[in-house]
């Protein structure tokens, strides 16, 4: 099997990488989110906010391009009432959606609504190695934006807009919802921003289910390489675990995935990132009720998929790390490590470094 490419440096996507710097048509108070949920860096401290209530993928120059992510360790206690007390709320008053780390400094960032429903405020918390918590001002920061032509167009399905994003050179891929036929909806969009098209409608073989569908979305995705081609591996509410050719996801296209696990039923996939242990590759997901999962990659590339009704699990093979409990989002830090968030007995929510397992 082909490795599995941690960093996402795709070099069929090099060629299609943008001669243009990356702050290039960005001004500033362009961010101007109307909501905050999964989060993705790009090159030079680029930091790509999806806004599903603004249909938009937001890109803003952060500044923060330079450090040593091999020497920090990221631990807060107590984060949420920490960065709840920064921001002048309660904890019980907000609400933490997504984590993401520079690659190029170690920091970490974090999505946060302020408020409860459509009134909640926007916000992007930072973390640095000390555990200082700074709130990024957005209004200071040049930004551009990519608007989504086919966005559904209010309620719940608005909110799924936009359900995970990834940068690999040159393209920001987004996963979510669309007004289409083929609602789940995978797209690729050039950076420097220009024009977001209608994406690729997706279908998967839910084998729990027993059907294909179309209409469910992508929960998470990591980037990586299969067969020597890019590729998106996504997880799904419930749990097929399923691989699209990168090149596949063309505007207008309806492209089926291929279904490599189905990872048992009745639980929501929350977070996941790929990585290698003692020379072998997998994925690491965070998991709503079955803990975090450890998937073996072994051999996905030649997965011929699952075409028929699981009563519970198949395919891929994973085992659950039992030391690590509650956790809701989880991030690369550097090449032995990874920074969690974990969800205590008591409730509240810790900021964690943890060595890759």
């Amino acid at each position: 099997m082909s490795r599995f490419v941690v960093a996402v440096a795709f070099a069929a996507l090099a060629a299609q990488a943008s001669a243009q710097e990356p702050t290039a048509g960005m001004k500033k108070g362009e961010a101007d989110l109307k909501s905050a949920g999964a989060l993705a860096f790009g090159p030079g401290g680029i930091l790509f906010v999806a806004d599903p209530q603004g249909a938009a993928v937001v890109a803003i120059a952060t500044g923060d391009a330079a450090g040593d992510p091999e020497g920090v360790k990221l631990d807060v206690q107590g984060l949420d009432g920490k960065i709840a007390s920064a921001l002048g709320t309660a904890p019980a008053d907000m609400s933490i959606n997504d984590l993401a780390i520079n690659p190029a400094s170690g920091k970490a960032y974090l999505s946060i609504s302020r408020g409860k429903g459509p009134a909640a405020v926007p916000v992007i918390v930072t973390v640095d190695g000390t555990g200082k918590i700074a709130e990024l001002p957005l209004k200071e920061l040049p930004a551009s934006r990519a608007a989504l032509p086919n966005a559904p167009a209010g309620g719940n399905q608005r909110a799924e807009a936009i359900t995970d994003l990834a940068y690999a050179e040159g393209r920001v891929i987004v996963a979510g919802l669309s007004n289409e036929e083929f609602a789940s909806n995978l797209r690729q969009i050039p950076f420097p921003f220009k024009a977001a098209d209608a994406g690729s409608g997706v279908e998967i073989f839910h084998g729990a289910h027993g059907r294909f569908e179309t209409k469910s979305p992508v929960r998470t995705f990591t980037l990586c390489t299969i067969a020597q081609q890019p590729h998106v591996l996504a997880a799904y509410t419930c749990t097929p675990l399923v691989k699209f050719p990168l090149n596949d996801l063309k505007p207008g296209a309806k492209v089926r995935g291929t279904t490599v696990a189905e990872l048992g039923n009745r639980n929501k996939p929350l977070d996941m990132i790929v990585y290698q242990s003692g020379g072998k590759d997998y994925a690491l997901m965070a998991n709503s009720s079955r803990g975090v999962m450890k998937i073996s990659l072994e051999g996905v590339d030649k997965a011929a998929g699952i075409t028929e009704k699981i009563s519970d699990k198949a395919g891929t093979p994973y085992e659950t790390i039992t030391s690590l409990k509650g956790v809701t989002e989880l991030d690369r830090l550097n090449k032995g490590n990874a920074v969690i968030l974990v969800k205590t007995d008591a409730g509240s929510v810790n900021l964690q470094t943890i060595p890759l397992p």
